[in-house]
């Protein structure tokens, strides 16, 4: 057994969940040229982001990207779909993000790994978990170091298991260097006696108060006066308030390619002609695997499952007719009945399975399979020889028993040698899995069944319609160059706009369209307020899916901080809450006169005296008011038997009555100290991380590419 194949079926999915690698070569030496200015140019285009100030280019992103896809591959996977891929991207971003961050965090404070502790991470008494992971064996759960040894021998003889084994290892070097980072940063951080008497305080006593509260919309927006100073005073202090994500608004239609008359015809001209090749083949499966859009599927089924317009003709049980043409689903089909036969309904089977692996081919599985069933015949349990050798982990436990199982559940080989063997019978057969020891245990009643061979011919737009629609799409694009003649022509056509606002640059979906990721990367890299979107060459013509887009950028909102003019309404709600908060204090000092009761404040401005309960400074809100930071604030702090305030609410003023004070039994503080210590440790592993992520301003620009 070689090196890469150990490492395909030990790592194929473990290798999923790590993050890292490096990289596919994209060359562009042809594109920068020699000049600055297109160096420069080049640069800009392909930027992917910033990370620390540092730039990050798509194309050593995207190496990297074909790095992880080549070990997803080695690991087995041989297609990575979008899903995945996606998925992959997002591990390398974090991967080039966490880079950046920590490695000048690990080069400051000293941080590494030497190569006599990587040793002892692979090879020592307490191996990394990765390691542990390749090399315990699934059976018995075992650590196997000796398999280990033989393994890293290997590698030296297997480039391609050699670089799998260093993706590995450069991961154990990351999570051990991560790890002692983490743990150098919790174990800095440390709870002082004042923290945690200051802790204690906050739950150490409760509170039932009554309140009054006068609402900001008791007062109407023209008794406050709002000047265009107040606006810019307030913009210029709290800009940071106004940043916002880059959106841009389209507007879009869709010129569907749908088949012609011509197409229709040219298809079933086709289907019409292969239908008598049909009758006359003499193996109609290889014909059907050859000839058809769809290839051959081999299950029997009852008449009942039979398409109701092929049940008179299967009735007839004539293997040299074939019926057809018919349209169905897209298509146009004929079918030929291939065989007629009484099979069971359902079946009870147990099997016992046996993969080729990295210890066993195929062949050496045939023969293990032969003895296995040599031990059956001559008295050994079935049951017994499922539950210790059968790779089938799920029905293993249950003496390989399937239970019961109707016709097309199972895989197609497997599922004919169950509906054409008898009860009592012991069979194997060879699927994508392995070779399948079979015991029929049960059957029910037999039935009439059909196995039908179909033929389809799917109708699709030929290239001629395709190059007919892209003319029709191309020239409304070409002659609607403005908004009002994009509006005008799709009124004078009948065609169905779609306004989809706010779409943000990762977003992948758009309504009617099928993954429209491409023009939604233009939209944000090259389209134009008030003009036709185009892409890198200039064409305003998007393939998506099934259909030909053009589309009008309406609305461009780029990321940063909102420009004054666009935020005045936001501004004014602010000041119009804050300016009313101030009419509503001096009213509310001015009826807060000595000797005056909240009652007597509450009838004076006819507001009604509300109660809250069992709240302190920890509470989230209050019984009436809701979420009141402020007011539990001064609540948990006022004076029992004083009316305190006016205090600023989210929703209004208040002012404040403590009746009563409840204090709490006491804690341990030097418990309570400890819990805080733990507490900041854990945090600190990753906030610390967190803080410097913030710190790094990271730009993300893959939306341009991806």
């Amino acid at each position: 057994m070689s090196a890469i194949q150990f490492l395909r079926e030990k790592a194929g999915v473990f290798v999923a969940g790590i993050i890292g690698l490096s990289l596919f070569l994209f060359v562009i030496s042809d594109f920068f040229g020699n000049g600055r200015g297109q160096r420069t140019q080049a640069k800009k285009y392909y930027e992917l982001g910033r990370i620390a100030g540092e730039y990050v280019s798509y194309q050593d992103f995207e190496q990297r990207v074909q790095n992880l896809f080549e070990i997803y591959k080695l690991s087995g996977t041989t297609t990575i779909d979008e899903a995945t891929a996606e998925s992959i991207r997002e591990q390398v971003w974090q991967q080039m993000v966490r880079e950046k961050i920590q490695d000048n965090q690990y080069k400051k404070l000293g941080i590494d790994v030497s190569t006599e502790e990587l040793d002892e991470l692979v090879l020592g008494n307490n191996p990394h978990p990765i390691v542990q992971q390749l090399f315990t064996n699934r059976s018995t759960g075992a650590f196997n170091k000796s398999f280990l040894v033989n393994f890293l021998k290997q590698i030296d003889m297997d480039e391609t298991a050699k670089k799998y084994w260093l993706f590995f290892e450069d991961e154990i070097v990351n999570d051990r260097m991560n790890s002692k980072y983490n743990s150098l940063v919790s174990k800095g951080l440390f709870a002082t006696s004042k923290q945690a008497e200051f802790d204690m305080n906050l739950n150490s006593s409760t509170v039932d108060f009554s309140y009054i509260m006068k609402n900001y919309a008791s007062l109407s927006d023209s008794s406050v006066s709002i000047s265009k100073s107040d606006i810019e005073s307030y913009y210029s202090k709290h800009k940071e308030n106004f940043k916002r994500s880059a959106l841009r608004d389209i507007e879009y239609v869709t010129f569907d390619i749908v088949p012609s008359e011509d197409d229709i015809l040219e298809a079933e001209k086709w289907i019409t002609k292969t239908k008598e090749e049909f009758a006359a083949a003499a193996d109609p499966v290889q014909f059907i695997n050859l000839s058809a859009d769809s290839r051959y599927v081999g299950f029997f089924d009852p008449l009942s499952q039979v398409p109701e317009n092929l049940r008179e003709f299967v009735k007839k049980e004539d293997k040299t007719s074939v019926f057809g043409p018919y349209q169905e689903d897209g298509s146009f089909k004929i079918a030929r009945l291939l065989e007629a036969a009484d099979r069971p309904d359902s079946v009870h089977a147990r099997h016992i399975l046996l993969s080729p692996n990295q210890t066993r081919t195929l062949e050496q599985t045939r023969v293990a399979a032969d003895s296995l069933i040599n031990l059956i015949k001559s008295g050994t349990k079935f049951e017994t020889l499922a539950m210790v050798s059968s790779d089938d982990q799920g029905s293993a436990q249950l003496g390989g028993d399937l239970g019961w199982f109707s016709e097309g559940q199972m895989l197609v080989p497997f599922n004919n040698a169950c509906f054409s063997a008898r009860k009592g019978d012991i069979t194997t057969v060879e699927t994508t899995y392995g070779i399948h020891i079979i015991e029929i245990l049960d059957q029910s009643k037999n039935t009439r069944k059909y196995n039908l061979g179909i033929i389809d011919r799917k109708i699709i737009p030929g290239s001629i319609t395709n190059q007919n629609i892209y003319s029709q799409a191309s020239q409304f694009a070409g002659t609607n160059t403005t908004y009002e003649k994009f509006n005008s022509a799709i009124a004078a056509q009948n065609l169905n706009k779609r306004i989809t606002n706010d779409v943000s640059p990762q977003q992948k979906t758009l309504p009617g369209l099928d993954n429209p990721r491409s023009l939604i990367i233009s939209l944000f890299s090259t389209a134009e307020k008030g003009k036709i979107i185009l892409d890198n060459s200039q064409q305003a013509v998007f393939e998506v899916g099934d259909k030909y887009v053009v589309g009008f950028c309406t609305r461009i909102q780029e990321e940063g901080i909102a420009p004054m003019e666009d935020v005045v309404n936001d501004i004014k709600f602010a000041l119009f809450k804050d300016k009313k908060a101030e009419i509503i204090s001096a009213e509310f000092i001015k009826n807060n006169q000595a000797g005056k009761t909240l009652d007597d404040i509450a009838r004076s401005m006819v507001l009604n005296v509300q109660e809250a309960t069992q709240v302190n400074f920890r509470s989230y809100t209050v019984p009436g008011a809701g979420s009141e930071p402020a007011l539990i604030a001064a609540a948990s702090s006022a004076k029992q038997g004083t009316v305190t305030g006016p205090i600023k609410g989210n929703n209004g003023v208040y002012m404040v009555y403590v009746n009563s004070l409840a204090t709490t039994s006491a804690q341990d503080q030097n418990l309570l100290k400890e819990r805080l210590m733990a507490t900041f440790q854990t945090r600190g592993s990753y906030e610390a991380y967190e803080a410097l992520r913030r710190d790094a301003n990271i730009v993300d620009k893959r939306y341009k590419f991806y």
